[in-house]
């Protein structure tokens, strides 16, 4: 082991930047695949004629295949039909639609599981359908939604190493490139990168309960 020339100032600066690019891809990946499965997911929970059967049908697909085979389909099959895509926004495409099934699933789940007599209560007092899914709703499901959320967003944030296949600048690729310049990096560069990664997650956590304790 070599810590003294593992975490020169240019190797630190080298691995950093690409912690820089995962938090980025990360960032996008969970704002767009949080809009994506809200949407997904409440239109299914209304049961839309047609094309709740049909967003069904994507979803289940998307939950059942690799991410990784999901990130190559981005990368290298989009291209045969005219959609170019570089390594960053392949793995935004790849992460959004298969986060975004899954988080659909909890946003309908989070949606069905509050109690229909609180619904019925809602509509018999004179609030309409769209008002009471806001007012009611929304608000209950939200409790329920939280960490399953927050923990799908931290399985996000992981998930972006498996950009490495197609050369994303990102942590664990730059990481790679300063273990292959010796092979007494390893345990440091690795060990640093676990703490980077730990370190978001965790404050993932703690923010999560923390948000979770106010809406309850």
């Amino acid at each position: 082991m070599d810590f003294a020339n593992a975490f020169s100032i240019e190797n630190v600066r080298f691995i950093l930047d690409g912690f820089y690019m995962t938090l980025k891809v990360a960032f996008l990946s969970i704002v767009y695949s949080f809009v994506l499965g809200s949407i997904v997911g409440t239109i299914r929970y209304m049961k839309v004629p047609v094309l709740s059967p049909v967003l069904g049908l994507f979803v289940e697909i998307l939950r059942n295949l690799p991410l990784l085979l999901i990130i190559f389909f981005a990368r290298f099959a989009l291209p045969d039909i005219g959609i170019q895509l570089g390594p960053v926004y392949a793995t935004i495409v790849a992460l959004t639609l298969f986060e975004g099934a899954m988080i659909s699933e909890i946003v309908r789940s989070g949606l069905t599981s509050v109690h229909k007599g609180q619904i019925e209560a809602a509509r018999s007092s004179g609030l309409g359908y769209m008002r009471t899914l806001w007012h009611i709703v929304l608000p209950q499901g939200l409790r329920r939604m939280v960490p399953p959320i927050v923990s799908q967003f931290i399985s996000l944030l992981k998930d972006t190493s498996l950009a490495v296949v197609i050369a994303l600048p990102e942590l664990m690729n730059q990481s790679k490139i300063v273990i292959g310049q010796s092979s007494n990096y390893v345990i440091p560069v690795l060990l640093l990168a676990a703490v980077l990664y730990f370190g978001v997650n965790f404050a993932l956590s703690l923010i999560a309960k923390r948000f979770e304790t106010k809406i309850v």
